[in-house]
């Protein structure tokens, strides 16, 4: 059974392992190509994790392949991910016949006229889709700048859905006011990432497990709205999760049943478990479910060599 410490290491790592980005709101190049039927926004600033050595420690730990194979294919077109990316922000979008895609924005202080050089002597041939130029990457992957300093990234569809998405064929993410309105609560946060409503209802049935049949779940989840984290690394490790609900007595009953899924779990917990879930508090405040965990560096070292940990990060 999953508890709501596992969940808060999971999202942790999905947040910042997904992708490297900027603590800032999305600029307006970033923002306009991100399609309104939106799953998933996840933002991390590069340069604050440039600076904690826990931070750091868990890039390397846990990095996956694909943000490997992404950094080397920067590299091959003459970007330093080190040096010239502030931010890099994913966002998963739902389409009627295509299931989930995904795209990646990074923005930095690019010279686009040296990058675009460079695969121009590379032999990088470009394809002409509305008025971007395609350049292939290496993985399969298509990327375009959206301004001298933005640039688009990911598979062929989707990076096409988003470029229809700019150009006003695909609604946007303005459009969709939950999920904006999220994303303004949370987007100055070193790390933060906002989720939607079906997410959102899986997350919390996994973190629920068995508490999830006590609190009548099925009746529960269809009022949880979205939710929102953000996760800091300026003293030690904080993480905070808001799950939006509809109305208080949802709220309450969802914290309730966390408190009892985290209480169930501890009984069997080894030392290094349970050191993370007296680190995790959970509570309601009006409409949303609070939950926070936080951990010095050395306590956040130790819990990354855990099994615990070696169990939700792959």
């Amino acid at each position: 059974m999953k508890t709501a410490n596992d969940v808060v290491t999971s999202l942790a790592l999905a947040v910042i392992f997904a992708g490297i980005a900027n603590a800032m709101p999305l600029n307006s190049s970033a923002r306009a190509v991100v399609p309104g039927d939106l799953q998933q926004l996840i933002s991390v600033d590069y340069r604050a994790l440039k600076d904690s050595p826990t931070a750091m420690s868990l890039k390397q730990q846990v990095l996956p392949d694909n943000l490997k194979q992404f950094e080397t294919a920067l590299k091959a077109i003459g970007i330093d991910p080190e040096k010239d990316v502030d931010t890099l922000s994913f966002a998963s979008f739902r389409t009627a016949k295509q299931g989930i895609k995904g795209i990646g924005v990074a923005s930095g202080p690019f010279n686009m006229k040296l990058v675009l050089k460079k695969m121009k002597l590379q032999n990088y041939k470009p394809t002409k889709y509305r008025t971007a130029n395609l350049y292939p990457m290496d993985g399969g992957m298509l990327m375009t700048f959206l301004d001298d300093s933005t640039l688009l990234f990911g598979e062929p569809t989707a990076v096409r859905l988003a470029l229809d998405t700019r150009d006003g064929d695909v609604l946007g993410l303005d459009t969709n006011s939950t999920m904006s309105d999220m994303m303004s609560n949370v987007d100055s946060a070193p790390v933060w990432s906002i989720l939607d409503q079906q997410g959102t209802q899986n997350m919390m049935r996994a973190a629920l497990g068995d508490a999830a049949k006590v609190a009548d779940y099925e009746t529960l989840k269809k009022k949880l709205l979205g939710s929102q984290y953000t996760m800091s690394f300026g003293s030690g490790v904080n993480f905070d999760l808001t799950v939006v609900t509809a109305d208080s007595m949802t709220a309450g009953l969802v914290s309730s049943g966390m408190k009892m899924g985290i209480l169930y779990k501890k009984m069997s917990a080894t030392p290094i478990e349970k050191m993370a879930m007296e680190n995790t508090t959970v509570d309601s405040d009006g409409t949303n479910l609070l939950m926070h965990f936080k951990a010095s560096d050395q306590q956040f070292q130790s819990l990354m060599h855990s099994d615990l940990f070696a169990a939700v990060s792959h």
